[in-house]
């Protein structure tokens, strides 16, 4: 009987950061088809309003993955940080803070270059240009060995640091800033990507647009930290992180057939029609899904999707370190 009452615990234990995400999942997509009907009318995926509602669950995605990866690094340094230890968890936090600090003067110092860029580039050119950046940073976080060397290797450095930092007890000064420059480190790293890959959908679409999708994966983010770190759950980030690299891949597919259009327009690349696909490929599917009858833009999406895929298959071949079996 206390077997059953103990599995019981344990399933209602489970159940209960699921239900948590799944509730805010729905809260969110529920607010964003609310403010579609009401505000911005019924999608049609010919309106530029459909562009902008895409772009804001773009943002949102890539900055909830991103913050999943943040908690999964600081959740593996703080982990061990308990009874005369849990004391350490305040320069991390601290350091955390500075990162979010820097993220925002990194986000206000682009804004400025490529202010002052723009006066000398034609608006054609610069958001090509920003959109092969944002492509490249996107390419970066949907690399599944990059990111299986980061689960295990960069976890790995961390918490070897720590374990040098507060060994020396003695040396408080130095644990203090050691233990603030990793929670820094954890938290500018992502905030650094995510600054790059926005200033694309700033330049195309304005501030308030980013600001929304922002703060919608801003809003998952910080409900998957209160669970980890002040509720103690213990959650399911890697098939999270699956979960949102999956929708990124998608997201990642558009980015490409969007860039070569811009690229195009720009007279970067030329463009060869393929008569077939454009008699069969009805012209929505180019504003709702970035799929154009051109053989530069089905080219650039096949590679991208070679490359997603291809490192997904050889990072699944590579022996799992002990740390990526925990996630």
């Amino acid at each position: 009987m206390p077997a059953i009452s103990m599995s019981q615990e344990n399933a209602k234990k489970t159940r209960v950061p699921w239900t948590a995400i799944v509730l805010t999942l729905a809260l969110l997509i529920g607010a964003l088809a609310w403010r579609t009907a009401v505000v911005g009318g019924t999608p049609d995926p010919t309106t530029s309003g459909s562009t902008r509602s895409s772009a804001i669950l773009d943002i949102g995605i890539l900055v909830f993955r991103e913050g999943l990866e943040c908690i999964l690094v600081l959740a593996a340094i703080t982990a061990s940080m308990t009874g005369s230890q849990e004391g350490h968890r305040r320069p991390v936090a601290a350091g955390v803070g500075v990162g979010m600090i820097a993220t925002l003067v990194t986000w206000f110092l682009a804004i400025r270059i490529l202010d002052d860029i723009s006066e000398n580039v034609s608006a054609l050119d610069l958001q090509a240009a920003t959109g092969l950046l944002a492509i490249i940073v996107l390419l970066i976080v949907m690399n599944w060995f990059f990111h299986k060397m980061y689960w295990t290797g960069w976890i790995s450095l961390h918490n070897r640091k720590k374990r040098e930092l507060t060994s020396h007890e003695g040396a408080r000064k130095r644990l203090l800033w050691g233990l603030g420059l990793l929670g820094f480190s954890s938290f500018y790293r992502e905030g650094f990507e995510v600054v790059l890959f926005l200033q694309s959908y700033r330049l195309k679409l304005g501030t308030a647009t980013v600001l929304e999708g922002v703060w919608i994966g801003v809003a998952l983010s910080a409900i998957v930290a209160v669970l980890t770190f002040v509720v103690h759950r213990k959650l399911p980030y890697r098939r999270m992180l699956i979960l949102t690299g999956i929708m990124l891949g998608v997201v990642l597919l558009v980015m490409v057939g969007e860039q070569v259009q811009e690229m195009q327009l720009a007279h970067w690349i030329p463009t060869h029609e393929i008569p077939w696909f454009a008699s069969h490929i009805p012209t929505w599917m180019g504003l709702w899904v970035a799929v154009f009858p051109n053989v530069e833009s089905l080219a650039g999406q096949a590679i991208a999707f070679v490359l997603v895929v291809g490192s997904y298959v050889w990072a699944g071949k590579q022996t799992p370190g002990k740390q990526a079996a925990r996630i």
